[in-house]
């Protein structure tokens, strides 16, 4: 992220920070820790399936606000 723009940068930070707790720290251990699906799961004492869910939302959530969409007030929770 470090060759972004200052103003794509910001938009990444919000983004990540509108997540919910679950979502944000399993994208944060996928992309920053790479750690994979088995181990994100170990390690919150979960299941493999739940961490893909978590992050394909995270995913879907990131993008959509980078693209300049809101999210919807409920999108914030799930």
């Amino acid at each position: 992220m470090s060759d972004l723009d200052p103003q794509m940068r910001r938009r990444y930070r919000q983004a990540f920070a509108n997540l919910p707790w679950v979502q944000r720290e399993i994208f944060r251990l996928h992309a920053v820790e790479n750690l994979s699906y088995p181990e994100i799961a170990l390690l919150l004492r979960t299941n493999i399936r739940t961490v893909e869910r978590q992050l394909a939302k995270a995913l879907y959530k990131i993008g959509r606000q980078i693209d300049g969409e809101p999210l919807r007030w409920w999108e914030r929770w799930l």
